[in-house]
C-alpha cells in the first residue's frame, strides 16, 4: 500500500487534522513531568491504531524498534501511562474530537453524503474482579452474591456518511442510568457541534420516551427511534393500521427487497407533547429468504422527508453497533481496563475514539486521493505492521 506508514499517519494527524498543539498540550495535569505529554498522548493513539490493547504492550512498543520513526521521543513504562491518564483533563480531548469533526466538515469530508446524522447507544464491558470504582456496576449470580464488576457507557457517533465516526462517550455508575447519560451526551454533542451539524439522531427503543424525545426537540434535531413493546398503545395502533394494508412503497436496497408502510397521523402518548407521531414499518426480504421487520417512530414531516430516506436514517443506527462497539471491543481493546481509575478509564476511552477518527479519515480520505480505492482497515493494519517488522529487524 503506497504511502501508508506510521510517520505518514503522524504527519496527517498533526498537520491535516491540526492535532499538533493538542498532542503537545492534551490537558496534562502532571506536575514537573519527566516524560513529555506529546509522547504519551501519541502512544495512546498509536496503540489503538496498531491494536495493541494494553499499556504493557505500549511499554514494549516504546522500548524496541525505531522510536523516532513512530513519533515516540523516549521509552516509558506502564506506570507512566497510568499516572498520565489519571491526570489528563477529559474536557480537552472531547473538545479536540469535536473540533476535528468540524474541521473534517469544512474540508468537505461529508460532501459525498447529503444527510449525516448522530447515532446514540449504550453498552457494558470491562469486567473486573478488583475493588470497585465509582463507575463499577456489580455483577451478581443467582444467589445474589457479587461475582465481579462491569462498566457501562453511552457512545455517540456520526453516521450516514461513508464511514462511522464515534466522537464522545458518557460513562455512568450504578446510581445513574443509560437513559440519563444519553440525554447528557446528546446535549453536549449539540452544544459543541451545533444543531445543524447533523440532520437527525437515530436511537434504540430504550430512548423512545417522552423526556428524551423532548430533549431532541429542544436541541433542534429530529429523531428516529425504534418502536417496540415499551410503548404498547402506539405499537398496538401501528399493528392494527399496517397489518391490513399493502405497503406504500416497494424498492430494492442492494440485493434486498424492501416493503415500507408509512403514516404520520398516529396519536402521541399522554406524556409526549408532539402534535402527532410518524411511524414507518419496513419489511426487508433477503435473498436467502430471511425477512426482517421493524417499526420506527419519528417527528419528521412526511411531506418533507420521503419514506426511503427515513428508512436509510433508521438503518444507519446499526453503524454504531458494527463500526463503533464491535470494532472498539474486538479490535481496539476497550474491554481491557488498563488502569482501574475513573478518570484514567474515561481518558483511555476518549483517546480510543480520537484514534479511530484519525485512522478512518486517513484511510478513507488521505489514502483515497485520486482514483485509488480506499484500503480496508485490515489492509492498513497489515501495512503498518509490516513497516514495524522492517524497522525492528534493522539493528544498524
Amino acid at each position: 500500500m503506497t504511502g501508508a506508514s506510521i510517520p505518514s499517519i503522524y504527519n496527517y494527524a498533526k498537520h491535516t487534522l491540526a492535532l499538533k498543539s493538542f498532542l503537545q498540550r492534551p490537558g496534562d495535569g502532571r506536575q514537573r513531568p519527566s516524560i513529555p505529554a506529546a509522547t504519551l498522548a501519541w502512544a495512546l493513539l498509536l496503540g489503538v491504531i496498531l491494536r495493541l490493547g494494553s499499556a504493557l504492550r505500549l511499554e514494549w512498543l516504546a522500548s524496541c524498534g525505531n522510536r523516532k520513526q513512530m513519533g515516540l521521543a523516549r521509552p516509558f513504562g506502564d506506570d507512566a501511562i497510568g499516572y498520565f491518564t489519571e491526570r489528563v483533563d477529559p474536557y480537552q480531548i472531547r473538545a479536540r474530537l469535536a473540533a476535528t469533526l468540524q474541521l473534517a466538515r469544512r474540508n468537505k469530508v461529508f460532501d459525498r453524503t447529503p444527510f449525516i446524522g448522530f447515532a446514540l447507544d449504550g453498552t457494558g464491558f470491562g469486567h473486573t474482579g478488583k475493588s470497585p470504582c465509582p463507575l463499577c456496576h456489580p455483577i451478581k449470580n443467582a444467589e445474589g452474591d457479587v461475582t465481579g464488576h462491569n462498566h457501562s457507557l453511552v457512545m455517540i457517533a456520526v453516521v450516514g456518511a461513508e464511514v462511522c465516526l464515534p466522537f464522545d462517550v458518557e460513562p455512568y455508575g450504578p446510581g445513574d442510568s443509560e437513559y440519563a447519560a444519553g440525554q447528557r451526551l446528546l446535549k453536549r454533542a449539540v452544544e459543541r457541534l451545533g444543531p445543524r451539524f447533523a440532520r437527525y439522531v437515530a436511537v434504540d427503543a430504550k430512548f423512545a420516551t417522552a423526556p428524551f424525545l423532548h430533549v431532541c426537540s429542544r436541541a433542534g434535531i429530529p429523531v428516529v427511534a425504534r418502536l417496540k413493546a415499551n410503548l404498547p398503545e402506539l405499537a398496538a395502533a401501528v399493528q392494527a393500521r399496517f397489518s391490513g394494508q399493502p405497503p406504500s412503497d416497494v424498492f430494492m436496497h442492494g440485493k434486498d427487497r424492501i416493503e415500507i408502510w408509512d403514516a404520520a397521523d398516529f396519536t402521541p402518548w399522554q406524556a409526549l407533547d408532539w402534535e402527532s407521531v410518524r411511524v414507518i414499518r419496513y419489511r426487508q426480504h433477503k435473498p436467502n429468504g430471511t425477512v426482517v421487520e421493524a417499526d420506527w417512530l419519528s417527528n419528521f414531516s412526511i411531506t418533507k422527508l420521503p419514506s426511503r430516506l427515513l428508512f436509510k436514517f433508521a438503518k444507519s443506527r446499526w453503524e454504531i453497533e458494527n463500526q463503533g462497539f464491535n470494532d472498539a471491543k474486538n479490535l481496539c481493546g476497550i474491554e481491557h481496563i488498563q488502569h482501574h481509575d475513573p478518570n484514567s478509564m474515561l481518558v483511555n476511552w476518549l483517546f480510543l475514539l480520537l484514534a479511530l477518527l484519525i485512522e478512518r479519515l486517513y484511510r478513507t480520505r488521505f489514502l483515497r486521493r485520486g482514483d485509488h480505492k480506499p484500503p480496508t482497515a485490515m489492509e492498513l493494519y497489515d501495512a503498518l505492521r509490516c513497516n514495524l517488522r522492517c524497522s525492528f529487524s534493522d539493528t544498524s
